[in-house]
């Protein structure tokens, strides 16, 4: 029987492993999808792949799983980064979701000259990320840090790392990945009043940064995230 509930666990996973699950997971798995002893649920923890478990004990506040056998293997991510400057509260969720959805490894907030909101709730955006890796079918959630001064991370940024700046003053210009090749990378999403002056001509000056456009109209941030991921998952991601 194919399991309908797919959780993520933090409990390592392996053949006759037992798995205790927290009274959330326990409420989620028998109060709200009710279901019994010897029902299938698929687990993953970002490093054993995914498992067929069954339930073993159940009760209102706790329970355990069964390990019986792996359905998928492990399947890493590209080293993909996604930078972006944090909007509205739905949408940054959005954003979030999207990203963890597409394959993105690394999620990073970050604070730049125009961004509307100086402060995110990380606990609550790695969150959304697990809950869209247990819909998507990922074996691995990405990481979200807490919200990061873009000007800091410019000034570490790593030499191996290839940036995807997104510029919406090149609107019209489709330019910037031509000739590019996977390995590790970001892609960086401005917030919704564009880079300062200052900040573009610093992003134009780095070696590692590709400048890239969206199209010839200006794209919400949500929706710029969206397109480039897609642009970048098809050029140099695992979508080839």
């Amino acid at each position: 029987m194919k399991a309908k509930v797919r959780l993520y666990v933090e409990h390592p996973l392996g053949a006759g492993q037992s798995v205790p699950l927290t009274r959330e997971q326990a409420h989620y798995l028998f109060g709200v999808m009710r279901l019994g002893l010897g029902d299938p649920v698929a687990l993953f923890n970002g490093r054993d792949g995914e498992w067929r478990t069954t339930v073993a004990e159940s009760g209102k506040r706790g329970g355990v799983l069964a390990c019986v056998e792996q359905s998928r293997p492990l399947q890493m991510p590209p080293d993909l980064w996604l930078l972006f400057a944090p909007i509205k509260k739905a949408r940054t969720d959005f954003i979030v979701e999207k990203a963890a959805e597409m394959g993105a490894a690394r999620i990073v907030p970050v604070q730049t000259e125009f961004t509307n909101s100086d402060r995110i709730r990380q606990d609550r955006l790695q969150a959304h990320a697990i809950e869209a890796a247990e819909q998507c079918g990922g074996t691995v959630v990405p990481e979200v840090t807490d919200l990061q001064k873009l000007d800091r991370l410019l000034a570490d940024w790593p030499e191996e790392r290839q940036l995807m700046f997104c510029d919406e003053a090149e609107a019209g210009v489709l330019k910037g990945l031509a000739g590019a090749t996977p390995g590790p990378w970001a892609i960086l999403i401005g917030p919704e009043g564009g880079f300062s002056p200052a900040e573009r001509t610093r992003l134009h000056a780095l070696p590692q940064a590709h400048v890239v456009a969206l199209g010839p109209r200006i794209l919400r941030a949500d929706t710029a995230a969206v397109a480039a991921l897609t642009l970048w998952q098809t050029a140099l991601g695992d979508w080839r």
